[in-house]
């Protein structure tokens, strides 16, 4: 959807707006955002009501999508296998079968390392949180609810329940900072109040089974050695047989894109900030 936008509308502006309204954790912020894109561009938010909302916006996805928009893991499959898109089928069935066992024992043996409760990510993630809660006032508003408020914004966060009024928590069941800040004013640690998917457990227990490589001493069942395997009947597709799949418009666009110029600072000569931001 990204580079349709980019290539048939022309508009990083619009875009802008999009990424916002795909974002948005309540329905009035993604509303107000929608009309904006209406009255800027008729043309791409009729685009985007073919696209179906319940498709890549969070407000209105149905299920549990957390923080994560992801695409196709068959494109995901598609590029890395690429150098192997050309062998034989049991050869190919090989290169997968040894990369995802390479991959369950990296992943493996990264969540054993890890020394925290929650995953690196997440930690990071809540620790940014961290800091915005310590500006927050909170004031109890019965045994269970409690309201946070920050400048003229003002939300109320269940403890009970695990649910706040900006809905950031109800959609990534992660704590918010609402709810950070509310936990802190009642003792309750934030790592208690995140999802248990969240954990390093569940992160070594995805990868803890072990992909075996075939076992070649093993004797091929009889109904499969009789069994006649026909190659297809192939269809000769007019011109030379591609290699590589075709890329977008958007893809050659970045990769003619230039580098961005690094500019040197005339007080230390260091490239990365220039002479106002220079703290010598």
């Amino acid at each position: 959807m990204y580079k349709n936008i980019l290539v048939r509308f022309k508009g990083r502006a619009e875009f802008a707006l999009v990424k916002k309204a795909a974002n948005a954790f309540r329905l009035i912020d993604f509303q107000t955002t929608f009309d904006q894109i209406e009255a800027m561009n008729p043309a791409l938010h009729e685009y985007l009501v073919r696209a179906d909302v319940r498709m890549w916006t969070r407000v209105h996805f149905p299920g549990d999508r957390y923080n994560l928009l992801t695409s196709n893991i068959a494109e995901s499959m598609n590029k890395v296998m690429s150098h192997a898109r050309s062998f034989p089928i049991v050869q190919l069935l090989e290169e997968i079968r040894s990369m995802m066992t390479r991959w369950f024992s990296d992943r493996r043996t990264d969540a054993l390392k890890m020394t925290t409760d929650l995953t690196r990510g997440v930690e990071k993630i809540l620790q940014g949180r961290v800091d915005y809660a310590k500006l927050l006032t909170v004031q109890d508003i019965d045994a269970h609810q409690v309201q946070v408020t920050s400048g003229t914004s003002l939300h109320v966060f269940n403890l009970k329940d695990k649910k706040c009024t900006c809905r950031r928590f109800n959609l990534e069941k992660l704590p918010c900072a609402h709810a950070i800040a509310a936990g802190e004013f009642r003792n309750i640690s934030r790592i208690s109040m995140s999802h248990p998917y969240y954990r390093k457990h569940y992160v070594y227990t995805s990868y803890e089974n072990a992909i075996m490589p075939r076992e070649l001493d093993k004797s091929v069942p009889g109904h499969v050695i009789t069994k006649v395997c026909r190659p297809p009947i192939p269809k000769q597709q007019p011109g030379r047989p591609k290699n590589s799949r075709i890329k977008s418009a958007l893809e050659i666009a970045m990769e003619k894109k230039k580098p961005r110029k690094q500019y040197t600072c005339g007080n230390c000569n260091q490239v990365g900030h220039n002479r106002k931001t220079c703290t010598l």
